[in-house]
């Protein structure tokens, strides 16, 4: 089956570009314009070591090291001395969607002229992801600066013939699987260990998996939340277009528009239209509050990280128009650990605002349902515990929330003496994206299961189509059986995203 080409313009990939690759393996081929700055950029290099300049990065050694010159009969040997020397990550194994984003981000930024590095380096990596060789890269031992060293030393092993790779699947010596794709290891020659090495791309590739699975909690938390609503006989009145267009935020405003699109009239809303409740509790009534400034955040730092899966995040870098060599600090990853925080928040609230409307719901004072959701209470527990699942995910989110950004600890004998944490920042979402689908999880089978208690009314054709979906997986509960499969099955649906996108466009626009 053949496989969709993504043309790589450097300096020019979308979120929807970045969301594409992260999703599906493809092809890569590079916008051939490119390689006339790679040439370029690579020449100053070259002319540097004709000269006779020391240049740190070129021909000198590295973070404290610094001030030692590197005589040119060794350089090719730093190379490969710096790849094996940082290849010190430990853990488990970042998966191959996201091992897929950093070496496209990789190439990008490498392909943009600024690095010094040859042809052959960029088009290796090329070959690696269009042959499927995703390098086994284990997913700690990066601060967040100078760049994701350890990380990326990792997926740069299999360029020179060294670590390993996963192939369809299978985890495999890197040698082997060259050979199996017809591919020929490299000879890092001078400036480029480091061009791979530095650079942003894991944290980067980390916040912005967290963001895609943030995407699809939040779109299954507009869907449960309307579930909730109607189960719980809840107004639609809070979700009045008028209420929003006053307070001006422009996240709160979609998500009520989201929320009005979902809540349409129906059986069960005619049902209670004279009810005497004044008000809902605040999990149902500020919906589109908590929400909207949780897109509010997911959006800001979506943008923050389109800018930084663009940038050239290694050092030194290299100007052609003056042939200057400038070292900076471009590889210090806070604007991606701050964005990783943020989105921290997020993922953390739309999980707590779940949380207490299915405890809304189990709470029969409140909903007007069964205790616990089922007939017979007290013979059966019904949903009970799995509210307690729900609360203990919740809180542990909440430690999960706490910033990474404000942690540093020196490394390299105190000449990185401030570091981002933007690695850990971003991997740690994961964590906070599982836990938070696996309590919509519970919210959505409860809704359903108070829309099942509601019957014969009905209610509309959006809800209905959740609820549909939602049964096709996990059968109405009329008495205590093993709960866990149903949760699994749910979490799985969240995933598919069943009954509708609206958060990705959001991503998309300018407010």
């Amino acid at each position: 089956m053949s496989m969709k080409t993504y043309e790589l313009t450097p300096g020019a990939m979308t979120l929807s570009d970045l969301r594409m690759l992260y999703r599906s393996p493809m092809q890569v081929a590079l916008a051939s314009a490119a390689w006339a700055d790679v040439a370029a950029a690579r020449r100053v290099v070259t002319d540097v070591i004709r000269d006779g300049d020391v240049v740190y990065g070129v021909n000198t050694g590295f973070g404290r090291l610094a001030q030692t010159r590197i005589d040119s009969g060794q350089l090719a040997e730093l190379q490969r001395n710096l790849v094996h020397s940082h290849a010190t990550g430990v853990g488990p194994l970042l998966d191959d969607d996201t091992v897929r984003l950093i070496m496209v981000m990789k190439i990008n930024a490498l392909a943009q002229g600024y690095s010094g590095v040859r042809r052959e380096v960029i088009e290796g990596l090329i070959a690696m992801v269009n042959n499927g060789l995703y390098p086994a890269i284990p997913a700690k031992g990066s601060v967040g600066a100078s760049g994701d060293l350890a990380p990326l030393a990792h997926m740069s092993l299999p360029l020179i013939g060294s670590g390993q790779v996963r192939l369809e699947g299978q985890l495999m010596d890197s040698s082997a699987a060259f050979q199996t794709a017809g591919l020929e290891p490299l000879t890092l020659e001078v400036k480029e260990g480091l061009g791979l090495l530095n650079g942003t791309q894991v944290s980067t590739a980390l916040a912005l998996k967290g963001l895609f699975d943030a995407e699809c909690n939040a779109n299954a938390a507009f869907a449960a939340g309307s579930m909730t609503v109607e189960a719980a006989l809840g107004s639609r009145v809070p979700f009045d277009p008028r209420i929003h267009a006053i307070r001006g935020h422009w996240g709160q405003i979609e998500a009520a528009r989201i929320y009005r699109s979902l809540l349409t009239d129906s059986e069960i809303a005619h049902s209670h239209a004279d009810c005497d409740r004044v008000q809902d509790p605040y999990s149902l009534r500020c919906q589109p509050q908590v929400m909207g400034a949780c897109l509010e955040q997911m959006h800001n730092a979506a943008a923050t990280l389109v800018v930084e899966a663009n940038a050239v995040s290694d050092n030194p870098l290299v100007f052609v128009g003056d042939g200057g060599i400038l070292s900076g600090g471009n590889f210090h990853a806070e604007p991606v650990a701050m964005a990783a925080d943020n989105l921290a928040l997020a993922i953390a609230e739309i999980g707590a605002l779940s949380e207490r409307r299915m405890a809304l719901l189990v709470d029969s004072a409140l909903s007007q349902l069964p205790p616990f959701l089922v007939e017979d209470a007290g013979l059966n527990s019904g949903f009970m515990i799995a509210q307690v699942t729900a609360a203990a995910l919740a809180s542990e989110n909440k430690a999960l929330a706490h910033p990474a950004s404000v942690d540093s600890l020196p490394t390299s004998a105190n000449q990185e003496d401030h570091v981002s944490m933007a690695t850990f920042a971003g991997r740690r979402l994961g964590d906070m994206n599982d836990n938070t689908r696996y309590i919509l999880a519970v919210e959505l089978l409860a809704a359903a299961q108070g829309i099942d208690l509601r019957r014969p009314l009905r209610s509309n054709p959006l809800i209905e189509t959740a609820h549909a979906a939602i049964r096709r997986v996990a059968a109405a509960w009329d008495k205590d059986r093993y709960f866990q499969p149903d949760l699994e099955a749910v979490a799985g649906l969240i995933r598919s995203q069943p009954i509708g996108d609206w958060v990705e466009p959001l991503m998309e626009r300018r407010p």
